[in-house]
């Protein structure tokens, strides 16, 4: 055991003495590739502009939207823009799925309109969304409710919940 550790030490020694010499040959290409291109910097620079987009994305996102789950009863008021004149149109029906999160969130709505259904995925912080009002809350059992589609008339009603 005790010759063994010996040749251990010296075998430390001889990587000590092998790492001492390397900086010393390696000093000079170093110091000219630092002149080059810094790693702080580089990474850096880097998250400097995922914070960019982090910020804009922020600045982008609406304040003032309610709490929508799957299963709600929900208004959607649309911008429609005829020519040079603007108007606001509510889009009303259940939402069937939700999807994304943040700047990307979607829902998608679904309604009876004569007799078809009728679906929308609308951008939740979109430009062209105007408002989002809640009509009544759904009580579900799933994430996303698109059995819905292959059911017609009064099938098609989801039960109302009165905790949220």
């Amino acid at each position: 055991m005790a010759a063994e550790s010996k040749d251990t030490t010296n075998v430390i020694e001889e990587s000590d003495k092998e790492t001492s010499t390397k900086p010393s040959q390696t000093e000079g290409i170093e110091s000219k590739t630092k002149d080059k291109v810094p790693k702080d910097k580089a990474k850096a620079a880097a998250l400097k502009g995922f914070d960019l987009v982090r910020e804009f994305e922020k600045a982008q996102l609406k304040a003032n939207l309610p709490d929508i789950y799957v299963g709600d009863t929900v208004r959607v008021g649309v911008r429609i823009s005829e020519g040079n004149k603007e108007r606001v149109q509510p889009y009303e029906g259940v939402v069937i799925a939700k999807r994304h999160g943040g700047l990307n969130e979607t829902i998608t709505v679904r309604r009876i309109f004569q007799g078809i259904g009728v679906e929308r995925i609308f951008m939740l912080h979109s430009p062209q969304v105007a408002s989002v009002k809640v009509e009544r809350r759904g009580k579900v059992r799933r994430a996303k409710l698109f059995y819905l589609r292959e059911r017609v008339g009064k099938a098609t009603r989801v039960k109302q919940r009165f905790d949220r």
